[in-house]
This record gives structure tokens, C-alpha cells and sequence, in this order.
């Protein structure tokens, strides 16, 4: 999960004494916020950066669950250009650190993509995820898409009205979510979602170490004017240490799915869908800074503002393409059926290491040895640099999967190898099954953070588009 400046740590918590982990802002026994008590830390605003460039960061280190935002260079610096679209999967290095910094840099990738398609038809039915299996953790459902999902109902059998804790049994819940009687913390409506089309899956879980679920995904299918399917994932994970990341991270999901689902049936080109998709996110971000009064009048003024931020990664997949779009360092890879051709990773994270290491300035091991390794370079917000989205098109020679995913996932994964080890075989045919085991696999490592991860087969078959 992506954090900018933190507060002091405490060593014990004030209403429970159970000592927090680093990074906690939350307790994980009681629930207590535990940045209230402690003094803010000043971060020194002479904090270097580095120039950004495109570039993959293949490290072999755990990333920890929380990372910082990297400070503002005086006069800011823009986002690599989106890339070049068309190319096939390029075979990754037999150790896994061999791929060019650029997917897309080397030209004997794969041949360009078939022009896009025109802007003929009539836009397809729209699956609203209404009529879509959702499978949540709650008894009940709000049929979005957008993986919104609610937490388990403490409510016992008897005919009470008010719902009663899910630990002691018999204390009641207040309106902030806690038990009147032993204080536990109850399940909360997003610590647990899982959605699924057909053809299309994802799951989020907050974890076993946050307070709240911070990320948040959007799934849906429809079909391009020559009636061919196509499938939509975006997942998006909050900024922790920004205000109301929840809230940035559902805007940000819901924003870019509306954009793709009304954009790619009406004929728009995949790459460009997705950029605009990604505009759209990044603006209903800013907006929740303007509700919530954090950004300034001029944008300059916005940097220095603690607002709603997050990342975004999203797969659009058709029977012969499939097109990634990203900002921050939430990822997206490719894992074939035939697990003897090798897996790749399709995006490149955002983030100070990364930059060092494409930039030749540090080796991987001195970069990813640095305290600044993790700090993000790009990110959603109204207080992020000029915005220009990475976008990029592959045409794989063979069927296989799609995993996005958020950090929570890919720390305990983090090679396209690891990650396909990880992956079941029977991941296309089973996708929401596959969902399930890789947020397992996320709390088996440890669950130090929020995970989501949504799964997209390719090719998308025909018949999977419309309603479920």
C-alpha cells in the first residue's frame, strides 16, 4: 500500500497497550487510531528525486506494506510518455531480470497491433454487475461491480433490531463500527469483496494487518461494434497515509470502469480508451480534495496538500489483444496455460528504486538497500505531478491469464515466475477461483497489507460479453 510521511510509532497503544507493528496507523487489537497520540513527524522538504524515467525494478527483496510518496522536485517532472502499442509478450530472462526496462523498448517484441476499429455499431448491453455472481462475506450485497462488497453481519437470530458483536456475542454495535461491550472492532462493509461475470473474476481482502480495506477493483464485459467480447479490470489501491484513500480508491475503480464501458463500444482504439479512462480516474480523485477543502486554488498550491490519493492499474482484453494501463506501482501480469513458455510482468512500477536502477545511477541492490526505495514517483491525486498514464498493447501468441493486482499481492510474488507458480493451472476456465487463492496466497505470506487482485482470461471468448 502506498503511504506518504508517517507519524511518530508508538510503542504501546493507549487504550489497549498492544503494541503496534511499524507502519500501523491502526490497532490491530482494538482498533484505536493510533496517529491521534503521537506527534507528526516534519518530513525535510530537501528530500532529492529522481529524474523520471520508464523503467521495470526486478528485486528480489520483500517490499514492506506501507511506502512513502516521494517529495516534489522544485519544479516537477513529467510522467514517461505512454508507450508504444502492439507488440507480443517478450520471453523474460531464464533469472527473471534479464527483460528490457521498457517491455515494449526492443522492436523484436512482436509485430504492430491491426488498426483499431472503427466507430461503427451500437454499443453492446453493459453488464451493471446487477445481475452478475457477486459472492461477498456479508449477508447481503450491493450488485456493484465495483467491488463493494459488506463485511460479515454480527446480527444474531432472536428478532433484535440493533446487530450485536461478532467476538463477545452480546454487546451491541455503535454507529462507528464498535462493540459497546468489549470494544472489538466489527466487520466493516469492504474487508471483503469478491465479484465475478462470467469469464472475468476479482477479490479484495483487507488483510491481517490494516484497520480498513483501502483498495478497491471494478470488473465488468461488454462488446466492441463487431460484436466481439471484451473484458474491463481495474483495481486501485489508496494512498494510506493521504486523506479518505478509501474513498480515493473507489472513486478512482468506479471512474475508469464507467470511462471503458462506455468508450470501447462505441469503437474507441484500446490504448486510447485507457488513457482517457485513467484521465477520468485521476480527475474523480481531485475532486474529492475540492469536497473535502484539502487542495488550493492553483495547482502548485495542491502539492504541498495531504489530499486523496491512490493508484491504478487496468487490462482490457479482447479475443486478440490486451491493452495495460498504470499509474503508481500496482501491476499487471501475463501467465500463459502452458506453463513450460515464461510469464512476464506488463508494467513497471512507479517508484524511486525503479528510477535509480533504469537510470543506471545505483545498482538494484544499492537501490533497493536505499530508505527511499519504496517512496512512489506517480500516483492519482490532486496533489501528483502533471499526469500522463502508461499504456501498452500485446498481441500473445497463446491463452492465458491476466492478473492484476495490487502490492498486497505482488510482495509475496513478486517475479512474473513466482507469480505464475502461484497462479493454478486451471486459472482461465476458473477465474474467480483463482482470485480466492491468490488473496490466500497474500495472507498465507503474512497479510501485511491490503490485497486485491482481479483475474482475466485471454483470449475473452465470445458469448461472455452482456449480462451474466
Amino acid at each position: 500500500m502506498s503511504q506518504m510521511p508517517q507519524p511518530a510509532q508508538l510503542s504501546a497503544c493507549p487504550t489497549c497497550d498492544e503494541p503496534p507493528q511499524a507502519g500501523d496507523r491502526y490497532c490491530d487489537q482494538c482498533g484505536a487510531d493510533l496517529t491521534t497520540a503521537a506527534p507528526a513527524v516534519q518530513t525535510p522538504g530537501d528530500r532529492p528525486v529522481p529524474p523520471q524515467l520508464n523503467g521495470a525494478a526486478w528485486s528480489p527483496h520483500p517490499e514492506p506494506d506501507d511506502y512513502e510518496l516521494a517529495a516534489p522536485a522544485s519544479d516537477g517532472y513529467e510522467l514517461a510518455a505512454p508507450a508504444p502499442d502492439g507488440y507480443e509478450l517478450a520471453a523474460p530472462a531464464p533469472d527473471g531480470y534479464g527483460q528490457p526496462a521498457d517491455p515494449w523498448a526492443a522492436g523484436a517484441l512482436g509485430a504492430p497491433e491491426a488498426a483499431p476499429p472503427t466507430e461503427t455499431g451500437t454499443p453492446a448491453e453493459i453488464d451493471t454487475g446487477v445481475n452478475a455472481s457477486t459472492h461477498t462475506s456479508a449477508a447481503t450485497s450491493t450488485g456493484s461491480m465495483a467491488g463493494t462488497g459488506t463485511g460479515a453481519d454480527p446480527r444474531l437470530p432472536g428478532g433484535e433490531h440493533r446487530p450485536r458483536c461478532a467476538a463477545c456475542q452480546e454487546g451491541t454495535i455503535d454507529q462507528d463500527g464498535y462493540c459497546e461491550r468489549c470494544g472489538h472492532a466489527q466487520a466493516r462493509e469492504r474487508d471483503h469483496m469478491e465479484s465475478e461475470l462470467e469469464g472475468i473474476a476479482a477479490a479484495s481482502d483487507r488483510g491481517l494487518r490494516h484497520h480498513r480495506n483501502e483498495d478497491a477493483f471494478a470488473v465488468s464485459a461488454a462488446e466492441l461494434p463487431d460484436g466481439s467480447p471484451v473484458m474491463v479490470a481495474v483495481v486501485c489501491d489508496g494512498v494510506s497515509s493521504a486523506t479518505r484513500p478509501d474513498d480515493a480508491s473507489a472513486a478512482a475503480a468506479h471512474a475508469a470502469g464507467e470511462a471503458l464501458r462506455a468508450s470501447l463500444p462505441r469503437g474507441a482504439h484500446p490504448q486510447q480508451a485507457m488513457n482517457e479512462a485513467i484521465v477520468a480516474a485521476a480527475e474523480a480523485v481531485n475532486s474529492l480534495a475540492i469536497e473535502t477543502g484539502a487542495a488550493a486554488a492553483h495547482h502548485e498550491g495542491q502539492r504541498h496538500q495531504n489530499a486523496p490519493a491512490c493508484t491504478i492499474v487496468s487490462a482490457v482484453v479482447t479475443s486478440d489483444i490486451l491493452t495495460i494501463g498504470w499509474v503508481g506501482d500496482s501491476r499487471a501480469y501475463w501467465v500463459p496455460d502452458d506453463r513450460t513458455a515464461p510469464p512476464a510482468r506488463l508494467t513497471e512500477d512507479d517508484s524511486w528504486a525503479a528510477q535509480m536502477v533504469a537510470a543506471g545511477l545505483m545498482s538494484e541492490a544499492e537501490a533497493y538497500a536505499d530508505e527511499r526505495a519504496h517512496a512512489i514517483t506517480g500516483w492519482l491525486g490532486a496533489d501528483a505531478y502533471e499526469l500522463e498514464p502508461h499504456t501498452a498493447s500485446y498481441k500473445p501468441d497463446r491463452p492465458g491469464v491476466v492478473v492484476v493486482c495490487t502490492d498486497g499481492l505482488w510482495n509475496y510474488a513478486e517475479s512474473a515466475e513466482q507469480m505464475a507458480r502461484a497462479v493454478p493451472p486451471d486459472a482461465r476456465s476458473r477465474p474467480l477461483n483463482t482470485a480466492q487463492i491468490l488473496v490466500g496466497h497474500a495472507l498465507d505470506g503474512g497479510g501485511h497489507d491490503n490485497v486485491t487482485v482481479a483475474v482475466v482470461p485471454f483470449p475473452a471468448a465470445p458469448g461472455r460479453a452482456g449480462s451474466a
